[in-house]
């Protein structure tokens, strides 16, 4: 059992978010984990030396769990074509990465997913796929229906993923349920207009998650942990909302797979500012789109790019209702920039909170939080390290980062 903090009435103790604590098999040195935000450092699919002192950095500087994103569990899946591919060549350099973050005394998570409609066809020169079709405007091209045969595809190569996660050292998988990827956008009734056994009902449009879900677990066993990231909102008209959420979270719990679920919120297909909150950077994605979505972005940046006030814990609110409905431990994603901030999600029932903006600024925050307290964030969600993860994910106020160099992609680890 982690230490915890006393309690001065009849509740229970509230657990100190810096103490070492237990996710599912794996120890971790503290309750605070490094959220997955895309990289953009892999080439070819494969792991650089770049994305292995990407996450090195977040460990060395005191996190209890790291997380890689995003892992593409089928080639059509990815929404970048170098990223990564969970097949046997990327096995080695997987490895390499996990004993970079384990050297430094952390944990590692690979999340796993298939981008679904938010997949690049283009890249991977393969259609996208959907639970129903779909006209992607990014890429201005639909994504095809998946087929049965897809789905049972897809459920298998998430169980092949966890089980090569677990090979390679990691010492959890995080299966992505949310941004609308395909296994969101199954449960989105927005997108989600099928008439089989996979679509209609919410149980009918959860199906697919849950199969997911069970399939990594029996892949896996209790050899690592497995969380899962799942919406509590698309933030569009029509999307799936708390009303329909906390049932499926409630179902996920009682299919007893996960040994915790991330919330978050948004559509990387549909309203991708929802999620951050803050500023809507609409010139630096300019800059860094291909025509014609550059012009796009230019005419229409401001409908489809929207900014949403900032506060810390912005995702408490929505997610203190699943915290109401279940009993599994739960993460809590979004404004978590501080001590004062970690500790009131601890005291609102929280096991684990996770950082992203905040550790690009900062990579060594938890350390000086450790040291001090009282330690505040330096982000400014300002979001430009969002139009950034087109060209390697940094904080782009930090002087001395800068963008892929001439010789980007020629540190592949073999």
């Amino acid at each position: 059992m982690s230490p915890e903090t006393p309690s001065t009435s009849d509740s229970p103790a509230v657990p100190d978010v810096l103490a070492p604590a237990r996710l599912g098999p794996v120890n971790l040195r503290n309750r605070i984990i490094k959220a997955a935000t895309y990289e953009a450092l892999s080439y070819r699919s494969r792991v650089t030396e770049e994305l292995i002192e990407f996450h090195r950095r977040y460990a060395a500087g005191g996190v209890g769990m790291t997380t890689v994103a995003y892992c593409a569990v089928a080639p059509e899946g990815r929404t970048d074509r170098h990223q990564l591919l969970w097949e046997a060549g990327a096995a080695p350099g997987m490895r390499k990465l996990t004993e970079a973050v384990h050297g430094e005394g952390a944990a590692i998570s690979a999340q796993i997913g298939h981008g679904g409609p938010v997949a690049n066809p283009k890249g991977n020169g393969m259609p996208a796929l959907s639970p129903s079709r779909q006209f992607h405007l990014t890429t201005l091209s639909f994504a095809q229906e998946a087929t049965h045969d897809d789905i049972g595809r897809i459920v298998r190569a998430h169980a092949d993923a966890a089980r090569m996660a677990a090979d390679t050292g990691f010492d959890a998988v995080e299966i992505h349920l949310g941004h609308n990827y395909l296994a969101s956008s199954f449960l989105s009734p927005k997108i989600n207009h099928r008439t089989d056994g996979y679509g209609g009902s919410l149980k009918n449009r959860a199906r697919f998650a849950r199969e997911i879900t069970r399939a990594v677990r029996e892949a896996v066993g209790d050899r690592i942990a497995v969380l899962a990231k799942l919406n509590m909102d698309d933030g569009v008209p029509g999307g799936i909302w708390l009303d329909e959420a906390i049932p499926v979270a409630q179902w996920l719990e009682e299919d007893g797979c996960l040994d915790a679920l991330e919330l978050t919120a948004g559509s990387s297909l549909l309203n991708p500012m929802y999620l951050f909150k803050g500023d809507a950077p609409l010139k630096e994605f300019a800059a860094v789109m291909p025509q014609p979505v550059k012009l796009g972005v230019q005419l229409f940046g401001k409908q489809k790019l929207r900014s949403y006030p900032y506060r810390d814990a912005y995702l408490l609110e929505d997610a203190r209702q699943i915290r109401a409905a279940i009993k599994m431990p739960m993460v809590l994603l979004g404004g978590i920039t501080d001590k004062p901030v970690m500790d009131r999600a601890m005291a609102e029932g929280f096991e684990f909170v996770a950082m992203a903006r905040a550790l690009l600024r900062e990579p060594d925050l938890v350390n000086r939080i450790q040291q001090d307290e009282a330690t505040p964030s330096l982000c400014i969600h300002c979001n430009k390290c969002m139009p950034a993860s087109f060209t390697g994910t940094r904080c782009v106020l930090v002087e001395g980062t800068s963008p892929r160099g001439d010789h980007w992609g020629q540190t592949v680890v073999s």
